[in-house]
């Protein structure tokens, strides 16, 4: 019994994005949970890693993958579908903390209950891993991202340029401003 499920766990992983991409494009919808259950996670991490408490993270992850669905038709395997969701995420996370910037000018209280304690403090024990990240939310956004993606997420600088849509020096430049922000912020203590 368990080397079928072996077996069966190991056909699934052989499914290539592509292979799965392209069966949802000719009717097989239900591949799409496929798709949805390998990347939902990474999508749920890099809403943690860029934006932290400040945004509903399952709202986000469910509209990142209503994008991506309605997207899919569009999507020709230029880049990776790692990357693709990615862009889809970053937009999406943007667009989310515009909006939450917006109602902040509106409404100074909105701004006090958004800046409470990062999910980060209440995930990590590790008092240095806390202030990493609280020094990394400090960060300029652009810097943020770059780092986070390249960082934590084991992306090339080539890869990072895509996904944020900018030239690779840009990349190389705002992670090396973010890395020595961090170090200025790390030794402000």
């Amino acid at each position: 019994m368990e080397s079928v499920h072996n077996s069966m766990q190991k056909e699934q992983q052989q499914i290539s994005d592509q292979e799965l991409v392209q069966a949802i494009l000719n009717g097989e919808t239900e591949c799409y949970a496929k798709i949805v259950e390998r990347y939902q996670q990474l999508v749920a991490n890099i809403c943690y890693k860029l934006a932290g408490n400040k945004i509903d993270v399952e709202e986000v992850v469910q509209t990142v993958f209503v994008e991506l669905y309605m997207s899919l038709p569009r999507f020709r395997f230029q880049s990776k579908l790692t990357t693709y969701i990615y862009k889809i995420t970053l937009n999406t996370i943007t667009k989310t903390l515009n909006k939450i910037n917006r109602y902040e000018q509106w409404d100074d209280k909105l701004a006090d209950n958004i800046h409470t304690p990062s999910i980060y403090d209440e995930m990590v024990k590790d008092e240095r891993t806390r202030e990493l990240y609280a020094a990394i939310d400090r960060l300029k956004y652009e810097q943020r991202v770059a780092l986070t993606l390249h960082c934590f997420n084991d992306m090339s600088y080539k890869e990072v340029a895509e996904v944020m849509e900018v030239s690779l020096s840009k990349v190389e430049t705002l992670i090396f401003r973010a890395k020595k922000n961090l170090k200025k912020i790390l030794t402000e203590k």
